[in-house]
């Protein structure tokens, strides 16, 4: 591996540039909820239906993840900062006070988020000190009515609706 010019903090805020969604990628492993935050979501294909999710290499709540035959990808709401912290934390019990619900398939969903798909595990690819996971998107459910939570130079933001007057 070749170094880089830069250290990791450099690197770290130059991505903060970048705004983006936040994802909840929970299931239910052997009786147990199980789930982490990611900010890292997007859509791949559409033929098949996939989308991937960059997964730090170290994570546990992943390693347990695994096992689960369906996931749920829960796309954050603008109220959701406490659950989102929450589901990134390595506290025991990431689940206390957010509301959820599971599926037969033990996909695992927040209540109140935008989005919810329920995905099967299509690949993973290694891709530095994290892994690139595809998955499939085998079912779209509704979620609420709300704007996403984005993440933006390391905070919490929420979408500002500047509609151009030309483009109505």
């Amino acid at each position: 591996m070749t170094a880089s010019p830069f250290d990791h903090h450099t690197l770290r805020r130059a991505f903060a540039a970048f705004p983006s969604g936040v994802t909840a990628v929970c299931g239910v492993v052997d009786g147990v909820p199980v789930g982490l935050a990611a900010s890292s979501f997007t859509s791949v294909s559409l033929d098949p239906p996939l989308a991937s999710v960059a997964i730090g290499r170290h994570s546990r709540s992943w390693r347990l993840l695994r096992k689960a035959p369906r996931l749920g990808v829960s796309v954050l709401a603008e109220g959701q900062v406490q659950a989102c912290r929450a589901l990134g934390s390595s506290s025991p019990d990431k689940f206390a006070g957010i509301p959820w619900t599971a599926e037969e398939s033990g996909a695992l969903f927040v209540l109140g988020s935008c989005l919810r798909l329920e995905c099967s595990r299509y690949a993973e690819v290694p891709a530095g000190d994290h892994d690139i996971v595809l998955l499939r998107i085998e079912e779209l459910r509704g979620g609420g009515s709300g704007e996403p939570l984005v993440f933006h130079d390391s905070r919490f933001r929420r979408l500002l609706d500047r509609r151009d007057p030309a483009a109505a």
